[in-house]
């Protein structure tokens, strides 16, 4: 089995002063995400806070009627399980693996000890937490005003940007559940692209042939959610 990546191979956990990283390194915990592994449910007390080193991990509102829809994609830019750090020790959303990886958990109580005493951190992770209610928020607009096209773009243009190559290994139906739209809606989209020759998909795996005219036939809101996050946190590396 593979070694597990560094830690700081999560840009927030790189970000953490040479103090802080000394107390909290001994508390990490790296396990291995498996493609649609539950992390927490909604409502369920937050334990850890999950440090992504590869992989991405989803962060969905479901209905009573099970109907579901991605809200934020969390990947080694960030962390889930932030929610406890603003007071709340349950989480307030779903987390679902959608692409396999890596992580590092550390006890929630543990950074929330050191958030409430180091100004630096607090700063960092505020930031970072600013940064998921922006990309919440634009998700919100792009799914009432743009067509289902366009919310594809955007969704694996979110993905390349957490992942090491233009492969992402998911099926049609999970892309369908993770933006809250009929699979046959996925399906004709993902044919549209694959004719224009920007991607080409066989089950459970899209690859992204051409990244510049996957950004032409997307909406604006990807390019608002990563100039912010770029913005507030200068973590992205410009593709």
């Amino acid at each position: 089995m593979q070694p597990f990546p560094s830690p700081d191979r999560n840009d927030l956990i790189a970000a953490l002063s040479p103090a802080v990283k000394r107390r909290l390194s001994p508390m990490l915990r790296c396990t291995r995400l498996s493609l649609g592994q539950v992390i927490y449910e909604a409502g369920q007390e937050i334990a850890e806070v999950w440090f992504p080193t590869e992989g991405i991990i989803s962060l969905l509102n479901i209905t009573a009627d099970g109907d579901s829809t991605e809200i934020c994609v969390v990947g080694r830019e960030g962390a889930a399980g932030t929610a406890v750090l603003l007071g709340s020790d349950r989480a307030l959303s779903t987390a679902i693996v959608q692409s396999a990886g890596t992580v590092c958990c550390l006890p929630a109580q543990a950074l929330k000890r050191e958030f409430d005493q180091d100004p630096g951190l607090r700063m960092l992770l505020l930031r970072y937490m600013q940064s998921l209610f922006m990309q919440l928020t634009q998700t919100a607009v792009c799914n009432r005003h743009h067509n289902i096209d366009q919310q594809l773009c955007r969704w694996l243009l979110l993905s390349l940007d957490r992942l090491p190559d233009n492969e992402v290994h998911i099926t049609q139906a999970l892309i369908a559940d993770m933006l809250g739209v009929r699979r046959e809606g996925v399906t004709e989209a993902a044919h549209k692209l694959k004719e224009l020759g920007v991607i080409a998909y066989r089950r459970g795996h899209i690859t992204v042939l051409d990244r510049s005219a996957l950004e032409e036939h997307c909406c604006e809101c990807y390019s608002v959610v990563r100039t912010q996050t770029e913005r507030l946190l200068g973590l992205y590396k410009k593709n």
